[in-house]
C-alpha cells in the first residue's frame, strides 16, 4: 500500500500522569503514516485523490492540543481514530515520541507506535420474535450510528423456516457488510448490545429470539476462540445466510474452503433457494409488508414484480480508495 510519511512534528501539548505535565504542557513528536493509493493523484495531479499533508498536521496539531490524555497510549490512540475517520485512507500509524519524559532519569525519550485500520465485516441478521423487520431495521440503524462503524450496504430481507429442530415461527434474515475500526471481539460485544438492547434471551439453542447478529467474515481472517469463530463455522450449511449474503458479495471467498459465496449457495440449494423458489426469495420483507400466503402462481408473479420494481439492496455512498475496503 502506498503511503504518505510524516516525521516528527513538533506539538507542545498537556499529556502525562503527572498534575506539572497537564498543568504546564511539553514537547511531543508526532510521526504519522497515512496508507492509501496514491498512483491516480501522481499520475493527475490531484490533490484530492491523495492527502493533503499540510492540512493534516494542522489538524493533528490542533487535536493533540484540545485533547489531555494521562497516557500517551491513549493520546495515539484516540488520534489514529480521529485520522481514519477525517481522511479518505485504509490505515494509519502512529508514533507519538515523549523527548522530556520526567523519570528523574537520562534517556533520550519515550514513544508509543501504533497501527490502526479501516475493516471489512459481514453481519448475519435474523428475526422471527415480535415486529420482525422493525427488529432488523434497528438493528442496522445502530450499526449505522456506532462509533468506528459505517453500514455499506444492506441486503434485500427474506422469510425462512426455522433452522435447528425447535418449534418456531419463520425467521426473517438479511445480511449487512459494515466497514469497521473495530476489533473482532470488540465488535462482537457490540452485537451483542445491540441484541440485548432489541430484548434478546439466550434460553434454548437455536430458539426463538428478537434478534440474531452473527460475524459471517473479517477481512479474510481466520480466528478460532472460545467465544467467537470467523469465519461462521456453520454458514456453509445455511442457505438463509448464503441468499442475502450473496446478494452483496457473491464472489467473497471463503478463507479456508477457497469457495466463494455463490459456490457454497449452489451446493446448498443447487441453483433453488427456500421452499423451492428462485434464489433471491419473497423480498417483500425488505419493503414492508410480509404478506400472507398466496397460491403459488400469484405467489411467484408478486416476486417477480417486485424484484423488477426495486433493487436488491441498498447501498451506501462509497468512496472507493481502499483495494478490499467498502468505503
Amino acid at each position: 500500500m502506498d503511503e504518505i510519511r510524516i516525521r516528527d512534528l513538533t506539538v507542545f501539548a498537556r499529556h502525562g500522569v503527572l498534575p506539572e505535565e497537564t498543568a504546564l504542557g511539553q514537547k511531543f513528536l508526532l510521526s504519522m503514516t497515512l496508507r492509501r493509493p496514491l498512483r491516480r493523484a501522481a499520475l493527475t495531479g490531484g490533490l484530492s485523490l491523495s492527502v493533503d499533508y499540510a492540512e493534516a498536521c494542522a489538524f493533528a496539531t490542533q487535536f493533540m492540543q484540545e485533547h489531555t490524555y494521562a497516557l500517551i497510549e491513549s493520546a495515539a490512540e484516540a488520534l489514529a481514530a480521529a485520522l481514519l475517520e477525517r481522511y479518505d485512507i485504509c490505515s494509519v500509524a502512529v508514533e507519538l515520541k515523549k523527548p522530556w519524559a520526567p523519570i528523574g532519569l537520562p534517556l533520550e525519550g519515550v514513544s508509543v507506535y501504533i497501527e490502526r485500520s479501516w475493516h471489512t465485516a459481514y453481519i448475519a441478521l435474523g428475526s422471527n420474535l415480535g415486529d420482525r423487520e422493525g427488529y432488523l431495521r434497528s438493528a442496522v440503524e445502530a450499526l449505522r450510528t456506532a462509533d468506528g462503524c459505517r453500514v455499506q450496504r444492506v441486503s434485500s430481507f427474506i422469510v425462512t423456516p426455522p433452522y435447528g429442530g425447535v418449534e418456531q415461527g419463520d425467521f426473517l434474515n438479511g445480511c449487512l457488510e459494515l466497514r469497521t475500526r473495530l476489533e473482532p471481539m470488540e465488535l462482537l460485544e457490540l452485537l451483542h448490545g445491540i441484541e440485548s438492547a432489541a430484548g434478546r434471551e439466550r434460553l434454548v439453542r437455536w430458539g426463538p429470539r428478537t434478534l440474531d447478529l452473527d460475524i459471517l467474515f473479517y477481512d479474510g481472517l481466520v480466528l478460532d476462540s472460545s467465544e467467537l469463530t470467523i469465519p461462521h463455522p456453520d454458514m456453509a450449511n445455511r442457505a438463509f445466510v448464503l441468499v442475502p449474503l450473496s446478494e452483496l458479495a457473491p464472489q467473497l471467498r471463503h478463507p479456508l474452503t477457497k469457495k466463494t459465496v455463490r459456490q457454497m449457495l449452489d451446493e446448498q440449494t443447487g441453483g433453488r433457494a427456500l421452499n423451492g423458489a428462485p434464489a433471491i426469495a419473497r423480498p417483500e420483507a425488505a419493503r414492508g409488508k410480509i404478506g400472507k400466503k398466496k397460491a403459488p402462481f400469484w405467489g411467484l408473479l408478486r416476486q417477480f414484480i417486485l424484484l423488477c420494481r426495486w433493487p436488491l439492496c441498498t447501498p451506501a455512498p462509497r468512496r472507493r480508495s481502499c483495494p478490499g475496503s467498502a468505503s
